[in-house]
């Protein structure tokens, strides 16, 4: 058995974003669907932080691919990395990482809007997709937590959008109770990143807010170590 550890942050180096960023610039605004820097790799690139510091706060265990097919893991206490499958109450749904050694505890899925048409058309479609995917998890595994992590470019997010978007991912965000509202994410994160020069922007959301990645896992441990800390597969 493995003793819980603190979950290291979520720390996404500039010069790690850039070439997302040039890729950005260079697209006139716009990431596209394939390789090199595409949106997808973009959102991988958080799964796998995500991951390994979920993994770190676990015990050290193993990180694994999964097979999209897989209602179960492949190894017997590991988290898992890429299109996680889980059966819910609503709909099969594939998330980007996954903890589940008895059942669902962790699910994780990453949003990315790259261009401002796509703010302005597509964020509250995404918004309903965060709320039904919290939905089809916790109907099933009330006790599970999900999070999320949504990333726009700086100058794609402006106002009245900004504030709207920001505001509903708070009212959506901390589900502290299996009892709490099924739609709710126990955690949701909002990254703002500058394409020229890979930063993520200090100033929004604001340096108080829980939506902030640098609060991302402290709110992750928080929500697991209050659920599950004593039980098997923990010490």
């Amino acid at each position: 058995m493995a003793l819980l550890q603190t979950m290291p942050k979520i720390v996404i180096p500039a010069a790690e974003l850039l070439p997302f960023g040039q890729t950005w610039t260079a697209n006139g605004g716009s990431l596209s669907r394939t390789p090199p820097n595409s949106s997808s790799q973009l959102g991988n690139l958080f799964d796998a932080k995500v991951g390994d510091a979920l993994a770190t706060m676990l015990g050290n265990i193993p990180v694994v691919v999964p097979k999209m097919t897989n209602l179960i893991p492949s190894t017997a206490d590991c988290v898992e990395v890429g299109p996680c499958r889980i059966v819910g109450g609503i709909r099969p749904q594939n998330f980007d990482v996954g903890y589940r050694p008895d059942g669902v505890r962790f699910v994780y899925d990453s949003k990315t809007l790259n261009d401002e048409k796509s703010v302005q058309k597509n964020y509250q479609n995404m918004i309903n997709d965060l709320g039904t995917e919290a939905t089809t998890v916790h109907t099933r595994f009330p006790y599970a937590i999900v999070a999320f992590i949504v990333v726009v470019p700086s100058p794609c997010l402006q106002s009245p959008q900004k504030e709207a978007l920001t505001d509903t991912l708070d009212r959506l965000s901390q589900r502290e109770s299996p009892l709490d509202s099924s739609h709710k994410a126990e955690v949701i994160s909002l990254v703002v990143w500058d394409p020229t020069t890979g930063r993520i922007d200090p100033n929004w959301p604001k340096s108080k807010s829980l939506l902030r990645i640098e609060s991302f896992s402290a709110q992750v441990e928080k929500n697991y170590v209050g659920r599950y800390k004593g039980l098997p597969p923990h010490n």
